[in-house]
């Protein structure tokens, strides 16, 4: 295994600048280095996405107007976290080869938004929400002790959950669907899926690494078989055009922002881990509290720009950080051309149609894996924090109100109004109920510091 150094490259191969920060290794080795974790992270990018606009009930050109925006906004973001901006004291950026896209966490959350209010309430409590994420990066320093894994692995859980609820819709055709559960939408997603597993089990390199992406391909072609893919859009549209901001006008709704406000907490948490699980897996040390404030902030600001441009909020993507683990291989220059690739497909409408004629069953079927292992890796943090007696007590309080009481809208129609807010939402209860269970039940001081530490190293095992 290679040894990763963040030091000068003069004199070194390009083969070994693969392996350092700076230097620019040619074309031909830095370009497929690059273009293998924007394969790892294209399908996941646009998914959640594909899934807002449908419940949004979105007309094809504002789907494209969202996945353009997305896929723009995601090559920037990365830009961003590869070369930060300093203002005063603070760094916006982590300066570490993160890759950004929109993230599966959002999506219970952004939901609910969409069906009450469409894409412009989706944006209004995305835009307001990020000033949370922002507060985060600004003062990490002093608020990084309530995110304990047993409050990140605790809302983990339950995105996952709701997640796979998503996932069942669309598996069976999508909810609402005149042919929801037929056979014909039942086999492309069982096709997709098995498509999916054998290449995680059995692939090698870059097949294994893109499984999604290759199993969508291939879902696609089947979905065409069966008459399931509506190409109309794509002949009509135009070859090129350019992002503009504002396409649709946000609305902002207390409830809604207060959602937002709570998953972007969580989020914050997972940028937090995948911080650590890069600096630890490539570098052999922790991350600074520079590059972690500086990653949460360019978060937060990609987030913001995100919803002023149409497109869903964006992190940093867990499996990229997988990638790097895997590889060593930590060179900002690779990651800058996947993103430069992010970039180009921004401005072409027709590869967002192509995208957005992907059926339900077809996203169903290589997704719903993925929201599984979310739920997984909340309970493999649960696992790493440890079930004393405590630490029960702790998740039995959690899960009571965060699962069990908070999302039934008859069951809270007594409460006040700034509570109904909380417990409307499984997500949102499950975070507030979990840190206040924390504070309540602390811990001995020296497992509060190694729990600190299991934070930091292991929650980059969430995925996106």
């Amino acid at each position: 295994m290679k040894k990763v150094k963040n030091n000068s490259t003069s004199g070194l191969s390009d083969e070994q600048m693969l392996y350092q920060l700076e230097g620019r290794p040619r074309l031909s080795i830095a370009f497929p280095m690059g273009l293998q974790h924007v394969l790892a992270m294209f399908a996941g990018n646009l998914a959640p996405m594909l899934i807002i606009a449908a419940i949004a009930k979105a007309t094809p050109a504002e789907t494209v107007i969202m996945i353009q925006a997305g896929m723009l906004i995601s090559g920037l973001a990365t830009l961003l976290q590869l070369y930060p901006i300093k203002i005063g004291r603070f760094q916006i950026g982590s300066g570490l080869p993160f890759v950004m896209g929109t993230s599966f966490a959002f999506v219970p959350t952004a939901s609910a938004a969409a069906a009450a209010g469409g894409i412009p309430a989706v944006l209004g409590g995305a835009l307001v929400g990020s000033l949370a994420e922002g507060v985060i990066g600004v003062f990490y320093k002093y608020l990084k002790r309530l995110f304990t894994p047993l409050v990140i692995g605790s809302a983990l859980i339950v995105i996952g959950l709701n997640l796979l609820g998503v996932g069942r819709d669309y598996f069976a055709g999508g909810a609402g669907a005149k042919d929801y559960g037929s056979w014909q939408n039942l086999t492309i997603a069982f096709a997709t899926f098995l498509i999916v597993l054998v290449l995680q089990r059995f692939g090698k390199g870059i097949v294994k690494t893109a499984a999604l992406l290759f199993g969508l391909i291939l879902g696609y072609g089947i979905a065409f078989l069966f008459g399931k893919v509506d190409l109309s859009a794509i002949g009509a549209s135009s070859w090129a055009t350019i992002p503009r901001p504002l396409p649709f006008i946000p609305t902002f709704n207390a409830q809604t922002i207060i959602s937002f406000v709570i998953i972007y907490i969580t989020v914050s948490m997972e940028t937090i881990g995948n911080t650590s699980g890069i600096t630890i897996a490539a570098f052999d040390r922790q991350a600074t509290e520079k590059e972690t404030s500086g990653a949460i902030l360019a978060d937060a600001l990609g987030c913001a720009v995100a919803s002023l441009f149409g497109a869903m909020p964006n992190t940093a993507f867990g499996q990229n950080v997988g990638i790097v683990s895997m590889t060593k291989v930590v060179n900002k220059w690779c990651i800058t051309l996947g993103a430069g690739v992010l970039i180009v497909c921004g401005f072409l409408p027709k590869l967002g149609y192509i995208f957005a004629s992907i059926p339900a069953p077809v996203l169903g079927g290589a997704l719903i894996s993925v929201f599984a292992m979310i739920t997984l890796n909340g309970i493999k943090l649960l696992a790493q924090a440890g079930f004393s007696e405590r630490n029960i007590t702790v998740l039995g309080i959690t899960f009571a109100l965060g699962i069990g009481f908070a999302g039934h809208a008859d069951a809270i129609v007594g409460l006040p109004t700034w509570l109904k807010f909380i417990f409307e939402d499984s997500i949102a209860a499950t975070t507030i109920v979990g840190i206040l269970a924390n504070l309540i039940f602390p811990e001995h001081k020296k497992v509060a510091r190694t729990d600190e530490k299991v934070t930091e190293v292991t929650a980059h095992t969430a995925a996106h």
